[in-house]
């Protein structure tokens, strides 16, 4: 009993995730109001357990959120040290 639980609760996530990927892509849509980006990372996660397809796109959103982290706090110091 408890292995078919395991497989129900597996196909549940996997099928919540690829709702809540499916919702955040067609909030990510310009002129469509909605948190998008932020779903889409939510079932990215959900799905990462399941598929490295999820995996792969989950760390390369991560990379280019730091880097653009980064860029934000480069210009940032630059504005300050301009101020002083």
């Amino acid at each position: 009993m408890s292995g078919m639980m395991h497989a129900g609760r597996k196909y549940l996530r996997v099928g919540f995730g690829f709702l809540v990927l499916v919702l955040g892509v067609i909030l990510a849509i310009p002129l469509v109001p909605g948190p998008g980006i932020p779903l889409i990372v939510f079932g990215l996660v959900l799905l990462s357990d399941h598929f490295e397809w999820a995996r792969r796109y989950l760390a390369w959103m991560r990379e280019r959120w730091s880097r653009l982290k980064d860029r934000v706090e480069k210009r940032f110091e630059n504005r300050q040290r301009t101020h002083e």
